[in-house]
């Protein structure tokens, strides 16, 4: 079946309304046994039979959406029902209004025969705005007389003749004669008429709708904004020829067109990343907190925590579940990257990849030292793994299997995730006299996650309080049942310490390796993943590769994450130099320019230039992934510091030996922050402490630790003159427990009052020039002179001050204890009762305890 016909298990939960359990025990009592993940994807023949069982339940769950829908529709209809009504009653308030336009008064007759004289116009009109009204009127009225008794002859003009003549102006000279009767004419006296109102002529003259009651209010803004646009429109319209009208109208749809097309890209939320980020930097990126991302993996059946880094097709579901899209910006690359096609005749054995997984102390190591007969936790600082350890390992019987050995402490998640990716098999160990821990959970977690293999060792059983038992009975409460349960996991008792049990547990994890036949092709360019990093001060970044399939040789071109460089030497895992690693073979390589990400995948080139352009392009997608996950200070979270009052921010520069330790310090680290106290890790790198990191801690008031790695002699130098604090630590515990410290240093400590004694007053003294002295009675503990007073009246307290003297007869006295009585003077205060209750107290400054987000 095609990859593009499954289906993942979590559309099919939502769509048929059924639990997860009732899918997977459906499909396995037909035959198909599948992964109990959400995320699993199902063939269509299997989609078809759970429509076949479970089409009821789908049928119930659509018949309530088309009802919702149904009732959502009426809903819809009857409000454009309304809205359609009271657009018609609009439109029939508007016809009748315009059935008032157009009607004329008759007023008066104008007379055509008589000439008329026109002067003082403009004063009259300046005088009396009413009059204009009636002047355009009556003009109106004159002007259609004149067109229907004035009659012209149409002649056409030939244009100038020159005759040569002269015109004699004079004769149209008037004589003084006839300029002196037209000065004594008598002026034409205008026809007086009835004027009509103001409120009149608006209704007559301006044409206005019979809703609106006068012309005094002043029309909308919006509307008058409205009409102008309109005339505007239609000014500009009418001048224009066809060919503009086409042009306007192209260039209205393209702008409706990005309009919408910006419409549409503000709903689509995409997020770009590259995979495997942290639960943290997802929630930033999403602007969700990690909480919510966490509760999601949940209900999606994925246990995660906030330093876990999530694979692609994790991220995918969980931004689906919060209405993102996720664009790997690393895909373009990778596809750059082409992988040779093994066939069928070149694949040949290859040994199993086991990772040793469980909770801390529970014997992982030890295990490992009986199997390769060395000490290795002796190398380890405090007795606990802090790297990923390597090793291949030659059994008796000639099998090799190469060994994982990941860390147990909480803040290596990353790593056992990373071993669980790498890895064939799975061994599980769990102590018999303790209980499945938080870890072993988590371990298990990423087992299942990864779909590989698990086998269980049960450690520690020649103690006399072991209970292996026990612990498979809780196993079986996990939905794990063992083999000695009836189940289909392998599990073996063992004591690594005695070496019982060992070789039987040898022979289940090859008998698991031949079930799943491994198989490589060893003559090809070498690809595998990163397992450690550090920096070496003489040899330089000595990088732990586990080679996967082809064979990796010195002189290989090789490419890491954004690294890149030439392989000088190889080495195993006991320091011996080697020509070449085959597959399932973990090896250290010389000559990479810097230290890659634990859990990168490495490929060999033959062109050196396209190595390093690839790794270029990575650098880069780095570099902005850094600046798209960090968060910038928002007015709400200002607003937040400012309500709390005591804000407080520690800055840290990491430095470690290897960069699966930086990184674990670093989420340990950052999962210690709280809302009073913020921690910032604004550098980390693998290395020694140098000059620049000072530098930086100095501008930036921060402090420096460094785990495994010790600061070079200037660097030393320039720390006591800037006076910046170096912390060194060899043990993960140590450092976290000693930052928790500091910050619940940095944090203001709380007041704590603690009552020391109580006195009655049973007379008071007023002396002048002094003031009032209470006569007490000591009634409980003792009263101190250096102690703040309570003054109490009828149980409400008064006034809360300090004895400004306490007198036992006529001598000053430090305290006076109970059945004693004494005199007492307060500070400043002089309203004293007989009666009332003097209640003495000391306050104590208690540390305030950190608490996480």
């Amino acid at each position: 079946m095609s990859e593009l016909n499954k289906i993942r298990l979590n559309k099919v939960i939502r769509e048929f309304n059924i639990s997860l359990e009732r899918i997977v025990e459906f499909l396995s009592s037909n035959g198909h046994e599948i992964e109990p993940r959400p995320t699993t994807k199902i063939s269509q023949n299997q989609y078809d039979l759970l429509v076949s069982e479970f089409s009821s339940d789908r049928s119930s769950k659509v018949e309530s959406h088309d009802l919702t829908e149904e009732k959502q529709k009426e809903k819809e209809e009857l409000r454009i029902k309304f809205e359609q009504d009271k657009e018609e009653k609009s439109k029939d308030r508007i016809i009748t209004s315009k059935s008032s336009i157009h009607q004329f008064k008759k007023v008066g007759e104008i007379n055509l025969n008589e000439k008329p004289v026109v002067k003082d116009v403009k004063k009259e009109v300046s005088e009396n705005k009413d009059k204009l009204f009636l002047k355009d009127e009556n003009q109106n009225q004159s002007s259609e007389n004149l067109e229907s008794k004035i009659h012209t002859k149409y002649e056409k003009l030939s244009g100038l003749k020159k005759t040569g003549e002269k015109i004699n102006l004079d004769q149209f000279k008037k004589s003084e004669a006839e300029d002196e009767n037209l000065k004594n004419k008598r002026k034409r006296r205008r026809i007086a008429k009835d004027i009509p109102s103001k409120r009149e002529v608006s209704k007559k003259v301006i044409s206005k709708p019979k809703s609106i009651k006068s012309s005094d209010t002043s029309p909308n803004d919006d509307i008058v904004q409205k009409q102008i646009k309109e005339t505007l429109e239609k000014l500009q319209t009418s001048s224009k020829s066809k060919a503009a009208k086409y042009r306007k109208e192209k260039r209205d749809s393209h702008k409706k067109k990005s309009e919408d097309q910006e419409k549409i890209d503000s709903d689509k939320k995409i997020i770009q990343v590259t995979e495997f980020i942290t639960v943290g930097e997802v929630a930033s990126m999403m602007e969700v907190s990690g909480n919510d991302i966490i509760s999601a993996c949940m209900s999606l059946g994925i246990m995660v925590t906030m330093n876990q880094r999530l694979d692609a097709e994790t991220l995918s579901v969980v931004a689906d579940e919060f209405g993102f899209e996720v664009d790997f910006v690393t895909a373009e690359i990778e596809e750059s990257i082409q992988e040779e096609i093994d066939s069928l005749d070149d694949l040949l054995p290859r040994p199993p990849i086991v990772t040793v997984m469980g909770h801390v102390d529970h014997g992982k190591t030890s295990l490992l030292d009986f199997i390769r007969k060395e000490n290795v936790i002796a190398g380890e600082s405090g007795g606990i793994t802090q790297h990923i350890g390597a090793y291949n390992v030659k059994l008796k019987n000639g099998n090799k299997i190469t060994f994982l050995d990941t860390p147990g402490h909480e803040a290596f998640t990353a790593m056992r995730a990373r071993g669980t990716q790498l890895t064939d098999i799975v061994v599980i160990v769990i102590a018999a006299d303790d209980d499945i821990m938080p870890q072993t959970k988590e371990a298990i977690s990423h087992a299942q996650a990864a779909g590989v293999p698990i086998v269980f060792a049960i450690n520690k059983i020649d103690r006399d309080v072991s209970n292996p038992e026990k612990i498979k009975e809780k196993l079986s409460g996990m939905n794990l049942l063992v083999e000695d349960w009836g189940g289909k996991i392998q599990s073996h008792d063992i004591s690594a310490l005695k070496g019982i049990g060992i070789d039987e547990l040898m022979e289940k994890i090859i008998l698991e390796a031949e079930m799943l036949e491994l198989k490589a092709n060893p003559n090809k360019s070498s690809n595998g993943s990163v397992i450690e990093a550090r920096l070496d001060k003489g040899k330089g970044y000595i990088s732990t590769l586990l080679v996967q399939s082809g064979t990796l040789n010195i002189g290989d071109y090789i490419l890491v994450g954004q690294y890149s460089g030439k392989v000088r030497a190889l080495y195993d895992e006991r320091g011996h130099q080697i020509k070449s690693a085959g597959p399932s073979m973990p090896v250290s390589i010389l000559g990479l320019d810097g230290a890659p990400q634990a859990g990168d995948k490495f490929n060999v080139f033959d062109d050196e230039k396209e190595a390093k352009s690839i790794a270029a392009k990575r650098t880069q997608l780095v570099r902005e992934q850094s600046v798209r996950t960090q968060k910038h200070i928002t007015l709400d979270e200002i607003g937040r510091r400012i309500a709390i009052g005591d804000f407080k921010e520690l800055n840290i520069i990491l430095k470690g030996d290897v960069d699966g330790s930086v990184e674990a310090l670093s989420d340990s680290f950052q999962k210690l922050s709280s809302d009073e106290i913020v921690v910032n890790i604004i550098h980390k790198a693998v290395g020694a402490i140098t000059e620049s990191d000072i530098l930086l801690a100095s501008a930036s008031e921060a402090i420096v630790i460094g785990f495994n790695v010790r600061p070079t002699g200037n660097a030393r130098n320039i720390a006591d003159k800037e006076e910046v604090d170096i912390r060194n630590y060899s043990i993960i515990y140590d450092a976290i427990n000693d930052l928790k410290d500091a910050m619940e240093g940095l944090l203001s400590p709380e007041l704590k009052e603690e009552l020391t004694g109580s006195a009655e007053i049973r007379e008071t003294f007023k002396i002048s020039k002094v003031g009032t002295i209470a006569g007490c009675m000591v009634m409980n503990g003792k009263i101190n002179r250096k102690s703040k007073i309570r003054l109490i009246r009828e149980g409400i307290v008064i006034t809360t001050t300090e004895l400004s003297s306490l007198k036992r007869f006529q001598d000053d006295v430090k305290e006076v204890t109970k059945g004693y009585d004494c005199g007492i003077q307060l500070k400043n205060y002089n309203d004293i009762k007989i009666g009332d209750t003097l209640e003495c107290f000391n306050e104590l400054k208690v540390k305030k305890k950190l608490k996480n987000k």
